[in-house]
């Protein structure tokens, strides 16, 4: 039988953190748009293939809300990005107000004075990895726990403006809140998040700051349009979304790497010179998690040869769409000398990730420092023994490297 005759079940079994259910290349062939059910038991459309989801990333008749919220089909059991969010009715609008707001404060240049801080706080990681690993007994320790995860964390917390005492609890309530296997904790987890964050924007708005959550308060307090409710969900986004994808992109862009030796020494052979490509190549290919991104029908649309209906769940699988053979020489290999420089990791049209160049400063200095001061880093475990974490980003639970 088809397999577009057929509704399979996501997530589909993959071989290791880095390569992709091989049935993504059947779907990408056969039925680039097709039925599925999502782990929390719903019906929707997995799309596939690069020109589809593409286009559909920058289709305004697709979003993030739903024209029926409670019977919308949900993605997972996790209490973030599982479900419809913002109001039908005003969503465009609230979208565009959104972009106004952020943009000054991500834009490249803010984000290229930020490096001097990022460049610090990376150091000041490697220099804890280094006396750490002087005194193991076994001379591993874990890139995960530190530098993967705490420098994204550090640099969304100060942009944002929470306080560095805080941070530990943020990262906390985030992990858990957008872990599917843990159920009802899942969502007490974004319960606690929605009140520490309602709690640090009555701070700010007796006390603000230079920072993106007071220029939010600002703007919510004289805009009789702007809901404070909506305010307080998109600072729990941001804050969320502003860490948990580069914290799984330095990971896996440090697998692809160490897993790939002739990479790894022409970067620390010219780390200046070859970040950039590497970068952009890790977007490619380390699209975090096995779903894709969640969107909803506004109307009927007819993509290759399927009718979506109103109201339906449509997953937009970036993961499979930037290893499109059609669109990639060699798709499945890690290579930053490819001539296809254009990929998915950061979205499209008018869905263009707003903190792309935030990221992007982010990892470059990651993967150039590294390079720099340890060009013998390597994998402590085989890739089929580190553990996959069970959020919507995936990613892996520890990075163990020796030098």
């Amino acid at each position: 039988m088809s397999v577009a005759a057929e509704r399979q079940q996501l997530p589909f079994p993959r071989p290791n953190v880095l390569d992709l259910a091989p049935l993504y290349d059947v779907l990408r062939r056969e039925a680039p748009v097709t039925p599925v059910t999502t782990p929390a038991g719903d019906p929707a459309w997995l799309v596939t293939r690069f020109e589809e989801v593409r286009d559909l990333l920058g289709d305004k008749r697709l979003g993030r809300s739903h024209p029926e919220p409670d019977r919308a089909s949900r993605l997972t059991s996790a209490a973030v990005l599982d479900g419809p969010t913002g109001n039908y009715d005003t969503e465009e609008a609230d979208h565009t107000r959104m972009r106004r707001l952020l943009t000054p404060a991500f834009s490249a240049k803010r984000m290229r004075m930020l490096s001097d801080h990022v460049q610090h706080l990376v150091d000041t990681c490697v220099d804890r990895l280094i006396t750490e690993h002087a005194a193991a007994p076994d001379r591993v320790v874990d890139l995960h726990a530190g530098l993967a995860f705490p420098l994204p964390v550090a640099v969304i917390c100060r942009l944002l403006g929470v306080r560095e005492s805080d941070r530990e609890l943020f990262a906390s309530l985030s992990e858990r809140m957008s872990n599917y296997a843990i159920g009802d904790e899942a969502h007490r987890a974004r319960d606690e998040f929605n009140a520490y964050m309602t709690k640090l924007a009555e701070t700010k708005r007796a006390q603000p700051g230079e920072d993106v959550i007071s220029d939010l308060v600002r703007a919510q307090s004289t805009d009789a349009d702007y809901d404070y409710a909506d305010m307080i969900q998109l600072c729990v986004g941001l804050l969320f979304a502003g860490h948990e994808t580069t914290v799984n992109r330095i990971g896996l862009g440090t697998l692809f790497l160490l897993t790939r030796p002739d990479q790894w020494q022409a970067l620390t052979a010219d780390p200046d010179g070859r970040v950039d490509a590497t970068v952009e190549e890790i977007m490619r290919l380390g699209a975090p998690g096995d779903l894709g991104l969640l969107r909803y029908a506004h109307t009927d649309v007819d993509v290759a040869g399927v009718t979506i209906r109103r109201g339906d769940a449509v997953i937009l699988s970036v993961n499979s769409a930037n290893r499109d053979a059609s669109v990639y020489t060699d798709a499945e290999t890690f290579d930053p000398d490819r001539p296809e420089r254009t990929h998915l990791g950061f979205g499209h049209g008018v869905h263009f990730c707003i903190g792309a160049s935030l990221a992007r400063v982010e990892l470059r200095i990651v993967f150039a420092t590294l390079a720099r001061r340890l060009p013998g880093l390597r994998l402590a475990k085989e890739l089929d023994e580190l553990e996959v974490r069970t959020t919507l980003t995936g990613g892996v639970t520890e990075l163990p490297v020796t030098w």
